[in-house]
């Protein structure tokens, strides 16, 4: 193996990076390109089974980071049985950014409203979604590994705020999405008065050439389709404000933060199809995720300055935070399910 392959990067060599996101890359040429290489409305049936095998993955990784993975012991707090550790958390990180993220379904389908987007390009605008959010979110995940594993003492204003927005969710029971305006995003202004954008959607091209209205000359042109693949990483990037500071207050091993992260992304993007038409019957899941940001940043305070800095209280062990996240997230679905149980929501989108 070359050496440069078997240099270390955030606690693991670099060739499992490489190798991680290779299969990424393989699961992502599968889906369009032989798949989905179609423009056609993906079905609620394809839709959960796409999600079913994203998340058979995710299973299957778990079993790799319980028997294969050697995780680095200088980010976990207790150096026994690390393996197990790394798995247990890797599950809550996973179930945490699958929820997290499940708002952002119901904002992607406000933005393919908005652009008018036709069924059949909406898998082909979430693809290239996530190729944006596998490169954002290593970035985001890169500098914040790095600032918590050099400050430690960042991790309680990681604490703080997720304590604040799980209260502050739990108080309101619902999110300031509902109301998103697209006229008014500076993001999309911003595009709008530097690019050339057509009127219309061209097929699925992000761009197409077309006659300058001046000079007459052939000149690229943005579609709105290409836009709206832009609002869509918009949309990621913001919240990706609330889901890295979460991962990190469940585990600092930057690998488990990363592909806990992109395993979630791909399973609630091909997953998009089947929770678009009936997103509203999930409407309290709100307060099971607000219990589950309520009791990460509590852990942080308990195992860190309570057990850690000042030794009053006893270690709590991450199979119990795991075990609480299955309560709250499972039992605000379940309750969801029952309450909505009559309701029927046209698809967005």
């Amino acid at each position: 193996m070359p050496e440069f392959l078997t240099v270390t990067y955030a606690g693991q060599p670099v060739w499992l990076w490489i190798a991680f996101l290779s299969f990424i890359a393989l699961l992502l040429w599968v889906d369009l390109g032989l798949l989905n290489k179609k423009d056609e409305v993906v079905s609620p049936k394809k839709s959960a089974i796409m999600w079913a095998c994203f998340s058979s993955l995710a299973v299957a990784f778990g079993f790799y980071i319980y028997f294969g993975y050697q995780p680095d012991a200088a980010y976990y707090n207790e150096p026994d049985n690390l393996n197990a550790q790394a798995t247990i958390q890797f599950a809550t990180g996973y179930l945490l950014e699958t929820a997290l993220a499940f708002d952002n379904i119901f904002v992607i389908g406000m933005v393919f409203t908005f652009f008018a987007v036709p069924r059949e390009y909406q898998h082909r605008v979430l693809f290239w979604g996530i190729i944006g959010a596998i490169v954002f979110r290593a970035i985001f995940i890169s500098l914040g590994a790095a600032i918590v594993n050099e400050f430690t003492w960042v991790l309680y204003i990681f604490a703080a705020f997720l304590l604040y927005t799980g209260g502050k969710m739990l108080l309101s029971g619902s999110g300031d999405d509902d109301h998103m305006d697209l006229n008014d995003n500076p993001v999309l202004k911003f595009l709008k008065k530097r690019m050339r954008v057509t009127d219309t959607i061209e097929n699925h091209n992000f761009v197409v050439r077309k006659p300058h209205p001046v000079t007459g000359k052939m000149v690229l042109w943005g579609t709105p389709l290409l836009l709206c693949v832009i609002m869509v990483e918009a949309v990621d990037i913001i919240f990706a404000v609330d889901s890295v500071p979460a991962i990190f207050a469940v585990t600092r091993d930057p690998f488990i933060v990363y592909t806990s992260n992109i395993f979630a992304i791909l399973g609630l993007r091909s997953m998009y199809f089947m929770l678009a038409a009936a997103i509203e019957r999930f409407k309290y899941l709100k307060y099971g995720l607000s219990l589950v940001l309520v009791l990460i940043g509590l852990k942080i305070f308990w195992n860190f300055l309570l057990y850690k800095e000042l030794h009053l209280v006893a270690y709590l062990e991450p199979q119990w935070s795991l075990m609480l996240t299955i309560a709250f997230l499972g039992g605000a679905i379940l309750y969801s399910l029952w309450k909505t149980g009559g309701n029927r929501e046209a698809p967005l989108g």
